[in-house]
């Protein structure tokens, strides 16, 4: 079979170290320790994976989001989590408005390459756009919604328009 035969993929090809805080060192090319190449697969869902961000150090879930190929390459470029916002069809740099950043401490990769789960450091506390720590702060019980979370802060005063 030859190459033009091949089915076509849309797969994204980089060399990831989480391992430094140096902004410098981030994404380096290379075949050194500490290195994978990291192919993920956008084609399954027509331009998009999902992305789970968990707090590193406690392990809850923050939020789900959405990557394209831009916003995978800028997160591994400068670190901090960069979304697809499905709604505005823009890049959305988590925290750019509300400064709740996240930082990213390690990349978790399916068995299928076609989901994320983004290891984070929540700065500012929240990681809601409507002012709890996570985007899970309501549980079901007994066919009722209950809020479990706290709320961090306000969101009308945060995003002002």
């Amino acid at each position: 079979m030859e190459k033009k035969d091949l089915p076509k993929k849309e797969y994204c090809i980089i060399f990831v170290n989480f391992q430094t805080t140096d902004k410098k060192l981030l994404p380096r090319r290379g075949t050194g320790k500490g290195y994978r190449m990291v192919e993920l697969d956008f084609e399954k869902g027509e331009g998009l994976i999902p992305v789970i961000a968990q707090d590193y150090e406690t392990g809850e879930v923050l939020m789900l989001a959405y990557m394209n190929r831009e916003s995978w390459l800028q997160t591994v470029k400068t670190g901090r989590a960069t979304y697809w916002s499905r709604s505005r069809k823009a890049l959305w740099v988590k925290g750019e408005t509300s400064g709740n950043v996240q930082t990213v401490k390690a990349i978790l990769v399916d068995c299928d390459l076609d989901t994320l789960v983004l290891k984070v450091e929540q700065q500012g506390g929240a990681a809601c756009h409507t002012g709890y720590r996570s985007c899970f702060y309501r549980k079901v019980s007994d066919g009722e919604m209950e809020i479990i979370g706290e709320r961090v802060f306000d969101p009308e005063k945060v995003y002002t328009k």
